[in-house]
């Protein structure tokens, strides 16, 4: 049995430029990064958003940005304002569940409406020598949407569709609904890649023994969590957790250092910024030192409280 491919997926916020190279330096085993979603506003694309696709600022292999537009003229708007960069390949995202997104016809906002996704699609045809992707979920109010899309999707030029396999209103709560996902990718004409709650490497081999056709799995939280699962799975061997939590060590410590020297907003800017990557980072560690973490308001107390927190979860094995 061949090996899946790992893709990283986007969190807006979160798997910007430096947790990309971050994540490839220390652990690894990622074929490809997908950028947290760019649009167009306010008559342009965000600077953030180009600086973080700057080649220069990025040292991953395979870095695949991602549009959020709802048609196809908006995608063209922000292709403009991307391809000068270098990139070839593109993701049209149809999964951001947030309601302030699927509101305006957008991300998973789009998925009950194939003629929009159709037009939308068009991009593809508009642009024959880029390659395009796309993110979606079984739907947005429910999963048999995704089978009224398939005639759109099986027509398109695209080269991968990955699936969330929960609806836009779930957001990512409830359970992921692996038998619509079947029912879906079976019919799909493109390889397809499966997303939602992946967060083991048993659960990534119970995923090759139930389904062999696919192309790949999706990790985003579950990679934020363990860091090392695509490392392990794509090395075939388990870490020590002293290993595990060493490469955690020096991960925390490069987006640190970055942070401290990017945001001028003083110990409470970095302190917020790097209270995120916490509320998905070491879950099963003691949950009064993730507290410790959360209610430092300076950045002694804050770096104290994590260095406590990753010595006690290497005593703990």
């Amino acid at each position: 049995m061949s090996r899946l491919n790992i893709f990283m997926a986007p969190l807006q916020g979160l798997t910007e430029a430096p947790f990309r190279n971050a994540l490839d330096r220390h652990f690894g085993g990622v074929d490809a990064f997908y950028s947290p979603f760019v649009r167009w506003e306010h008559g342009g694309v965000r600077r953030k958003d180009v600086r973080d696709l700057n080649p220069e600022t990025n040292t991953v292999e395979c870095l695949v940005p991602q549009i959020m537009a709802g048609s196809s003229e908006e995608a063209g708007l922000i292709l403009a304002q991307l391809e000068p960069l270098g990139y070839r390949d593109f993701d049209l995202n149809m999964g951001c569940a947030y309601s302030m997104v699927a509101k305006k016809g957008k991300g998973s906002g789009i998925l009950p409406y194939p003629e929009r996704v159709r037009e939308l699609l068009q991009i593809a045809e508009r642009h024959p020598a880029l390659s395009f992707s796309v993110k979606m979920r079984l739907g947005y109010d429910s999963a048999e949407e995704c089978m009224q899309l398939l005639p759109v999707l099986n027509e398109a030029r695209i080269r991968r569709v990955t699936v969330h396999a929960r609806t836009g209103r779930q957001q990512y709560g409830g359970a992921c609904d692996r038998e619509s996902f079947l029912r879906f990718a079976r019919e799909c004409a493109h390889p397809v890649v499966y997303n939602g709650d992946v967060v083991t490497a048993e659960d990534i081999a119970s995923l090759e023994r139930e389904m062999p056709f696919l192309e790949g799995v999706m990790l985003g939280r579950g990679l934020l969590a363990a860091p090392w699962l695509a490392a392990e799975y794509a090395g075939g061997e388990v870490w020590s957790e002293t290993r595990r939590t060493d490469a955690l060590r020096v991960l925390h410590a490069d987006l640190f250092d970055h942070y401290a020297r990017a945001l001028e907003g003083g110990e409470r800017q970095l302190l917020t910024k790097m209270k995120t990557f916490w509320e998905y980072m070491c879950p099963g560690a003691d949950r009064k030192l993730h507290k410790k973490i959360q209610k430092a308001q300076k950045v002694a107390d804050y770096t104290q409280a994590v260095f406590r927190l990753l010595c006690e979860r290497q005593a703990c094995f």
